[in-house]
């Protein structure tokens, strides 16, 4: 009798090469969010980037305003 295990290898095996890889990133995923010391600093890490992306959502729009107010003639530089 095959074990889950066995059976997930063999079905790996069959794969091409690119989906292999993103069974190993999946993998590597797994691994992290089971350790909570690794999980902890990955969940930091992501929300520190979704700040900043926000933070440049921002910074765009008003720098977007500031060009326009520019072409209208509304400011000068």
């Amino acid at each position: 009798m095959m074990t889950v295990y066995d059976v997930t290898i063999t079905k790996i095996q069959q794969l091409p090469e690119p989906l292999v890889q993103e069974v190993s990133d999946f993998v590597d995923f797994l691994l992290v969010k089971n350790n909570r010391v690794r999980w902890g600093l990955w969940s930091h890490f992501n929300e520190s980037i979704d700040l900043a992306e926000t933070d440049m959502l921002d910074y765009l729009t008003q720098l977007e305003t500031y060009e326009e107010q520019l072409a209208r003639g509304e400011i000068q530089w």
